[in-house]
């Protein structure tokens, strides 16, 4: 059965909105809310056509826009296929795992490293301890739909809360704070971009080279504490930061 047969698909032609983005647009945004889950083939445009009373090339084009996005892709032999939605991630104090859960994008987590190091002049300067003091080093490879999104490098005070394995693979950090009774306040963030090394490219399911965001991240408790010092690389064709801009009175 045409999995778009069940949206309530629709175009207003009195709109100076082309047609074909109008239909696309209600296309983008039933996979980013789930309704068209990765994996789901799309019905035949000559159907969805003449369902919608739009002629074949417009519902192609709709079709072609998502393609480009990257959130469609043509199989021959197959047909139309959703492949992802990308993650579209306020800036504000969440954590990634809260955000992929909040979007329906089923989070999961694979612990690559889990051990205590001597805190380098960087991590020290960030978390408020001694160069060489002893800090957690957790690092962690976030999934949605089984599909790799971000490698995550945090680093803690040594013996804030615990960190077994199983319970970093089956919630987020933050969430795994707030039941230690650690009140997350503010942060400090930087967000940038830089190309992939082959190592990550090969960890996060992309060519050397690709486009990854970075982001670094300084979390406080609320009696001023560091409580995190995190650096995060996200796969550019999957992930987006937003940002809420206003003018100043």
């Amino acid at each position: 059965m045409d999995p778009t047969v069940s949206l309530q698909l629709g175009v207003d032609r009195s709109s100076p909105v082309p047609l074909y983005f109008q239909l696309s647009q209600q296309l983008e945004a039933a996979i980013e809310r789930g309704a068209l889950t990765p994996g789901t083939l799309l019905g035949n445009e000559i159907e969805l056509a003449g369902r919608l009373g739009l002629s074949r090339p417009t519902v192609r084009q709709a079709i072609q826009s998502l393609v480009d996005k990257g959130l469609l892709v043509r199989r021959r032999g197959v047909g139309t296929q959703v492949v992802h939605s990308q993650v579209k991630r306020p800036l504000e104090l969440s954590s990634l795992y809260d955000d992929l859960e909040a979007a329906g994008q089923r989070p999961a987590t694979r612990v690559l490293r889990n051990t205590v190091e001597p805190a380098s002049a960087e991590v020290a300067a960030a978390l408020g301890v001694a160069e060489g003091d002893e800090v957690h080093l957790v690092e962690r490879l976030r999934l949605a739909h089984g599909e790799p999104m971000a490698f995550l490098r945090n680093r803690l005070p040594a013996g804030l809360l615990d960190l077994d394995t199983p319970r970093l693979e089956a919630t987020g950090l933050y969430r795994l704070m707030r039941a230690a009774s650690i009140t997350l306040h503010s942060a400090r963030q930087s967000v940038g971009a830089r190309a992939a090394t082959a190592d990550e490219g090969e960890r996060l399911g992309e060519p050397a080279g690709a486009p990854l965001l970075t982001m670094q991240r300084t979390t406080f408790d609320d009696t001023g504490r560091a409580v995190e010092f995190g650096s995060h690389i996200y796969r550019a064709s999957r992930y987006s930061f937003e940002f809420q801009l206003l003018v100043r009175p």
